[in-house]
């Protein structure tokens, strides 16, 4: 029996879906999707990737937006099958974020009746094998995976640039989203988006004639100190307004480390003697990750300092350069 205006049927192939996508914006080629899942599925798991992030180029709007967006565009019937969830990045652990994706899964799975499997629910990932980003449909053997071909070779990047830079919205996008993105046109976070892609773009241009594009090397100061972080609030873009660690490209002429004492001083103007900085690094690590930095190709190298807890408290610190200011931030927090 098959129940009319989305509700679930008893002649599905799986008991479970589960599409994975940023839905930067959520466009017709998503829903498209969505649309073959919910007719093989009883019910479908939405995980919306890097969720809980600040607003970049890339990652626009937060994870209860783009929930709005995907739950407008079908009826309320159709929604109560769509389980939509935040799912948090991990770009230096592939298996970190699999269990992640594992865990949240069972977590929905757990939770209703078994129907078209017989001891176990039957469970399959679906989404687009378009690209290097659609690599995890092969990470979860125990799943089937199905492929779905792109609709109309829609690319959410494309969208998102005549969106901020242009001001359009087009008809790639259902009609309640459409509506949804004139009204977030109005808010200041658009404003600022639209800032820092034009920032972007200049920056890029800057090096567009090269015949290969560059590869900045940076630095980062992890200082922790009696359970609190130091930490800076950047000045100008990208990521005006955002917190960061204290950091900043290295010069042609400097070591690492020189580079970064510089701007360790040049943006907090941390009152600790170089000596005492140095004889308190614990260790260091690259990161590495191509989509780290929306200006290009950057990898920073980080530096973890423990300073030694101090009865004057900490130490005093004043933001500079690129930095709005500077604060100690309670680890808890």
């Amino acid at each position: 029996m098959t129940v009319k205006n989305g509700a679930a049927s008893t002649n599905k192939s799986y008991d479970f879906l589960v599409f994975i996508g940023r839905f930067q914006p959520f466009h017709k080629g998503h829903r498209r999707v969505l649309n073959k899942a919910l007719a093989q599925a009883e019910r479908v798991i939405v995980l919306v990737g890097s969720s809980h992030q600040p607003r970049t180029i890339r990652n626009p709007w937060t994870f209860v937006e783009r929930e709005q967006y995907i739950r407008a565009s079908f009826d309320t019937a159709t929604q109560e099958r769509l389980i939509i969830l935040p799912l948090l990045d991990e770009l230096y652990s592939d298996q970190s974020w699999i269990k992640r994706v594992q865990d949240t899964v069972h977590g929905v799975v757990s939770q209703y009746p078994t129907k078209v499997g017989s001891s176990t629910p039957k469970i399959a990932l679906i989404g687009h094998s378009k690209d290097h980003t659609s690599y995890y449909l092969s990470l979860f053997p125990q799943w089937d995976s199905i492929s779905v071909a792109t609709y109309k070779d829609i690319s959410a990047t494309g969208l998102r640039e005549q969106y901020f830079l242009q001001g359009n919205i087009g008809e790639e996008f259902p009609g309640p989203v459409r509506s949804l993105l004139q009204n977030f046109r109005q808010q200041t976070e658009y404003a600022t988006i639209s800032e820092e892609w034009k920032f972007i773009r200049q920056y890029k241009q800057g090096w567009e004639v090269t015949p290969y594009p560059p590869v900045f090397i940076t630095v980062d100061a992890v200082i922790i100190q009696s359970g609190h972080i130091l930490l800076v609030e950047r000045k100008t873009s990208p990521g005006k307004g955002l917190w960061a660690l204290p950091g900043g490209f290295v010069n042609q002429h400097e070591t690492l480390q020189t580079a970064l004492l510089r701007e360790l001083h040049e943006e907090t103007h941390l009152k600790v003697p170089d000596p005492v900085l140095l004889s308190s690094l614990v260790c260091s690590q690259v990161f590495d990750h191509p989509q780290r930095s929306e200006r290009g190709r950057t990898i920073t190298h980080a530096h973890l300092i423990e300073l030694k807890p101090d009865a004057q408290g900490l130490p005093k610190v004043k933001g500079g350069d690129d930095a709005a200011k500077a604060f100690w931030l309670p680890l808890a927090e």
